[in-house]
């Protein structure tokens, strides 16, 4: 097969970045445009030194005549804007979005959460929210991806087998999770200018985090019985990573052998969600600059509530690595190239 032409839109933020750095390194894959609105006529070099220019293209503004020339498009952009440009695709084009556009099932959820109308109605039936080693194969049948937001990868990979499973009861899940301030976007230091990024940890959409919507509607689909929970996120001094700390109780006659002998099975065949030893203390600096999920499962003193962690890279796995995953499982390759 010969390499897929690909367009990358919103090629300077911290995602579109660590998106490039990983395609460059994948043996299927062309860079034809990189396009971008303020950084037009600029080297990708200028955002990012060690990205060697002489072989990429400027960025440009983006036209959709460009998509005469591309197989596929990414779109690390703000909000909406991926939107747009889904109603110019033609029929070769696959798009694979790392914002939210469409990671809701419906309009209304997205005007709820995000506070605009969404501008591609007819396209959300036709794309598919893709958590890979949940969807696997599904994702070949649709040319519209959705990504997982970071927080919601962390949660869901341990949380749906436990659910599928009815291992776990579902009436009061507490979620507390922290990342790294790159999942703020290059805006981060703007928006947070009162603090001090470097030395403080700062709790954030508390109660409703957009994410609580993406958490629910995935979550849902697993079980019969109402599922409720309490998801609050934090910003935390350091640039990159994602720990989820996830406190759940336990079904009855149900122990932690068995919700980590579900989650091996799970991720049997998985290349990167890796399932560790009761009790192990998991660490972002574990996963930081891989496509990796660590998972460990520890004991309370209440026998019947466990604490789940899970760790993840944002920038990665929570973002451009999980893109590319999908990429790969949507041509045909092998789900671990340029990955690893």
């Amino acid at each position: 097969m010969p390499k897929l032409n690909v367009l990358v839109a919103g090629s300077t933020g911290y995602i579109g970045i660590q998106l490039i750095k990983l395609l460059i390194k994948h043996d299927k894959v062309n860079i034809k445009y990189l396009c971008g609105s303020s950084s037009v006529g600029k080297n990708i070099s200028t955002y990012e030194k060690s990205i060697n220019s002489k072989k990429l293209p400027k960025i440009v503004k983006y036209n959709k005549s460009f998509l005469k020339n591309v197989d596929l498009v990414f779109t690390a952009l703000p909000n909406g804007e991926a939107q747009t440009i889904s109603n110019d695709l033609l029929k070769h084009n696959v798009l694979i979005d790392l914002a939210a556009d469409f990671r809701l099932n419906n309009a209304s959820s997205y005007l709820k959460w995000y506070k605009q109308k969404h501008k591609s109605i007819s396209n959300i039936k036709k794309s598919i929210y893709s958590l890979p080693e949940i969807v696997g194969n599904k994702i070949k049948n649709f040319n519209i991806i959705g990504c997982p937001g970071c927080y919601p990868t962390s949660v869901l990979l341990p949380l749906i087998p436990l659910i599928k499973n009815n291992l776990i009861k579902v009436d009061n899940i507490i979620i507390d999770s922290k990342s790294g301030y790159s999942g703020a976007g290059r805006g981060v230091h703007k928006k947070y200018k009162d603090q001090n990024l470097y030395e403080s940890l700062s709790a954030y959409g508390v109660g409703f985090h957009r994410h609580n919507s993406e958490i629910q509607q995935e979550l849902d689909n697993f079980t019969k019985k109402k599922l409720t929970f309490t998801f609050t996120p934090h910003l935390t001094p350091m640039f990159r990573g994602i720990l989820s700390t996830i406190y759940v109780d336990l079904g009855k006659g149900v122990n932690i052998k068995k919700l980590e002998k579900i989650l091996n099975e799970q991720y049997a065949k998985s290349g990167f969600v890796k399932i560790l030893k009761t009790n192990s203390l998991v660490s972002t600096n574990d996963v930081i600059n891989t496509n990796n999920c660590h998972i460990a499962i520890c004991k309370t003193k209440y026998k019947n509530r466990v604490i789940i962690l899970s760790s993840i890279d944002n920038l990665i796995k929570g973002g451009a690595g999980q893109a590319i995953q999908n990429m790969n499982i949507r041509f045909g390759f092998n789900e671990m190239k340029g990955l690893k």
